[in-house]
């Protein structure tokens, strides 16, 4: 019997790679003989580089960029000298977490360290880069990003504006003649779960804004700034990405990444699924197992364990998911393909109980679930 694992991290308890030890272990158990393919996954949010990086047996490399409110932080990235290319989760440079709560304001934040980033990755050979681009403290379109890059935001005067998110009113022309040259023959994926527009109701500002510290005022401000934005990339660069899926993504990022550096934008799951190589690991296979520290209605849009059961389904292998906690909606997740659902913990325990003995209590569940699987087969 094959049995393919692929887990997402579990948040605060175990990495993608530690929970697919975890399962193997499980596995083992319940069928010594089982031929183990181990795919640990990710979806673009937390652990994106790592779960490359160890699929693909890349490097970590480290360089000093501009924080988000300009002070100078420690950024980490992955590199994969073999394909030549580079995994940067921007966060690490213009993250929400790189701020105490008394200092978020989205209006004064700037991505310009994710530009520094890719100048970093650039400056190693890298011909494809992967920006994953969650939990940022930015709300400013990827300004700061292309002004590291070499590309100009002017004034009415002519004048280099900011590049954070309450300047962007101020853009009058965008100057792209100065971006790196070596962007031309690099390929850039945008990774994002969420597929929110860049303006409105459901775009950048208003829905991740106060997530960020915006106050009522300052989320009109920064959509404002935002649609001004849109505008003068429409004018100067022949590009509407107003209502781009995902181009809300990172405070406008996404748009950002699209506009001045050609990014595709891609599901994240979607990405690393396929430089994980899920689809060859499904040859043959008899089982797949996934995990995720919760499943619910949500996971359908865009997660980890949603992504690998619509790959096993197409293949007509059965995929059944463990988490840390359940909710509700999961008749959206069966249709996709997730066969069924058991939680990780074998009773009622506390968070830090459950966090403490996480790996154990993957393995022993996963090698419940194969038991069962295999009663099932007879």
């Amino acid at each position: 019997m094959k049995v393919v694992l692929a887990p997402n991290a579990l948040k605060g308890c175990l990495t993608a790679a530690r929970a697919a030890d975890a399962m193997a272990r499980g596995v083992v158990r319940a069928c010594p003989t089982a031929e183990i393919a181990l795919a640990p996954v990710a979806d673009g949010g937390d652990g994106l580089a790592e779960v490359l990086a160890d699929a693909l047996r890349g490097e970590t490399r480290t360089a000093t960029v501009t924080g988000p409110h300009g002070d100078p932080t420690q950024a980490s990235f992955r590199h994969v000298p073999t394909r030549q290319l580079a995994v940067i989760e921007m966060a690490a440079a213009s993250g929400l977490a790189l701020l105490p709560r008394d200092r978020l304001d989205p209006t004064l934040t700037t991505t310009l360290g994710v530009g520094e980033l890719i100048a970093a990755a650039l400056d190693l050979g890298a011909s494809h880069l992967i920006v994953g681009i969650g939990g940022s403290a930015t709300n400013e379109g990827g300004v700061g990003m292309a002004t590291a890059l070499g590309a100009r935001f002017l004034d009415a005067d002519g004048t280099p504006v900011k590049p954070v998110g309450g300047a962007l009113a101020a853009i009058r022309r965008i100057d792209p003649s100065g971006l790196d040259p070596r962007l031309a023959g690099v390929r850039v994926e945008a990774i994002c779960d969420v597929d929110n527009p860049l303006l409105g109701e459901r775009g950048a500002a208003w829905v991740y804004g106060p997530q960020k510290g915006a106050t009522p005022a300052q989320v009109r401000e920064l959509d404002d700034g935002l649609a001004n934005l849109a505008a003068v990339i429409e004018r100067d660069l022949g590009l509407d990405v107003r209502g781009l899926p995902g181009a809300g993504a990172a405070g406008g990022l996404g748009a950002g990444l699209r506009a001045f550096l050609g990014a595709e934008l891609r599901r994240g799951v979607d990405v690393v699924l396929d430089l994980v190589g899920l689809n060859d690991h499904l040859c043959g296979a008899d089982l797949v197992l996934t995990a995720e520290g919760r499943i619910d209605a949500q996971t359908a849009f865009g997660k980890a364990p949603a992504g690998v059961a619509e790959r096993a389904r197409a293949r007509g292998v059965p995929c059944i998911a463990i988490a840390g906690g359940i909710g509700d909606g999961l008749e959206s997740l069966h249709a996709l393909g997730v066969s069924a659902v058991f939680s990780l913990c074998p009773g009622p325990v506390s968070l830090k109980q459950a966090l403490a003995a996480g790996d154990d209590y993957l393995a022993a569940v996963t090698e419940q679930v194969v038991r069962v699987f295999l009663a099932g087969r007879g």
